[in-house]
C-alpha cells in the first residue's frame, strides 16, 4: 500500500506487562521529505518501469540521483561510475521539498516539480505534476551498490561515450586481415541511421577531421559464464560482419580480441562526452529480473 511521505508513522510492539501481552502504540518521529530523500545514498531508475507518455529529459538518461543537502547528483555516464564524484556522479542541479513535493531545478532541462510517494522497503516513485508521468526508483546505499552489474549490462552506452575510439595497438601475433587497416571506430546510439563507423585514416588524426569509410549497424552481446566479456558484432552493410570478444581495462580503453585472425586489437576513447551537457536520448537499463542483483551481496531487493 502507498503512502505519501511528511505524514507521521506510526508502528507497534508487544510489551509485556505482569506477565500478560498488549500492543502498545510506539509513534515514531515524523520524516520530512528531505530526511526521507537522503536515507539512501543513491537511487536507481528502473527505466522499464516508466509510465507515461512524456518524458522528463534528464531523468532518461540517469543511472542514479542523489539528493545531498540541496545538491542534486547525477550518474548519467558509464565512464566513471563507481568513482565519479564518490559515486554520487556529478552535481547536475539543486532541489527543494516540502510536504510531498520534490522541486527540481536542473542546469539543463529547467525547472520541474514531482509529487513522492513512498513504496514498500527502498522503493520510490516520483510522479510528474505536469505530465502524470511515473518514474520508479529504488534506494541503495554506495558501498552495496553494484556499479560493475551497471555498467557491464549497459555496455553498448559506454561504447557512445567517446566521440570515437582510436587503434593504439595490434598484437604482434595473429594473421593479417582487412581490420588490421582500420584505425578509428564511433559508435552513435541507435536510431541515428547506420549507428557504427569505422576509417582507415591514419593514427593521430583529428577527432574532426576523421573521414568515414565503412558503416553498417553493431551490437554487443553476453558470452555465456563471462560478464566481464562481451561478443562485439560489427555488422558491414553489405560486406558481411566481423565479431570480437571485447574486454574493458580500463575506462578509456577497450580491447578487441579476433577469433578469425586470432589478433588483440586495443582502442582508447578520444572526445568524452559528458551527458549532461548532450542533447538527451534515453536508455535502456537492467531489466527487472536482472534488478535483484545490484547489490555486491546479491540480496534481493
Amino acid at each position: 500500500m502507498l503512502f505519501f511521505v511528511g505524514l507521521v508513522m506510526t508502528s507497534c510492539y508487544v510489551e509485556v506487562v505482569d506477565d500478560q501481552d498488549y500492543e502498545v502504540n510506539n509513534p515514531e518521529p515524523t520524516l520530512t521529505l528531505n530526511q526521507y530523500l537522503q536515507t539512501y545514498e543513491l537511487w536507481y531508475l528502473d527505466v522499464e518501469q516508466t509510465a507515461g507518455a512524456t518524458r522528463v529529459p534528464f531523468l532518461e538518461i540517469a543511472f542514479t540521483l542523489s539528493f545531498q543537502q540541496g545538491d542534486l547528483y547525477a550518474n548519467n555516464n558509464l565512464v566513471g561510475i563507481g568513482s565519479r564524484g564518490g559515486g554520487f556522479g556529478i552535481q547536475t542541479g539543486y532541489f527543494d521539498a516540502f510536504q510531498d513535493v520534490l522541486e527540481i531545478s536542473h542546469d539543463k532541462d529547467g525547472y520541474h516539480r514531482f509529487q513522492v510517494i513512498e513504496g514498500q522497503a527502498n522503493k520510490m516513485i516520483l510522479k510528474d505534476l505536469s505530465s502524470g508521468t511515473r518514474y520508479v526508483f529504488y534506494g541503495y546505499q554506495r558501498s552495496t551498490f553494484d556499479y560493475d552489474l551497471v555498467f557491464y549490462n549497459n555496455i553498448h552506452y559506454f561504447l557512445q561515450e567517446y566521440q570515437l575510439w582510436e587503434k593504439t595497438a595490434t598484437s604482434a601475433n595473429g594473421y593479417v586481415n582487412a581490420f588490421d587497416e582500420e584505425n578509428f571506430i564511433q559508435f552513435l546510439p541507435f536510431g541515428q541511421g547506420d549507428n557504427f563507423e569505422s576509417s582507415i585514416d591514419a593514427q593521430g588524426t583529428h577527432p574532426n577531421d576523421v573521414v568515414w569509410d565503412y558503416q553498417g549497424h553493431y551490437e554487443v552481446t553476453d558470452i555465456s559464464n563471462n560478464g566481464y566479456v562481451k561478443g562485439l558484432y560489427l555488422d558491414y552493410e553489405p560486406m558481411g560482419n566481423e565479431y570480437f570478444e571485447m574486454t574493458i581495462p580500463d575506462d578509456n580503453t577497450i580491447m578487441l580480441f579476433h577469433p578469425a585472425s586470432e589478433s588483440t586489437y586495443t582502442f582508447r576513447g578520444r572526445g568524452y562526452i559528458e551527458y549532461k551537457l548532450k542533447n538527451n536520448t534515453s536508455k535502456k537499463r537492467i531489466s527487472k529480473a536482472e534488478f535483484k542483483v545490484l547489490t555486491k551481496d546479491g540480496a534481493s531487493t
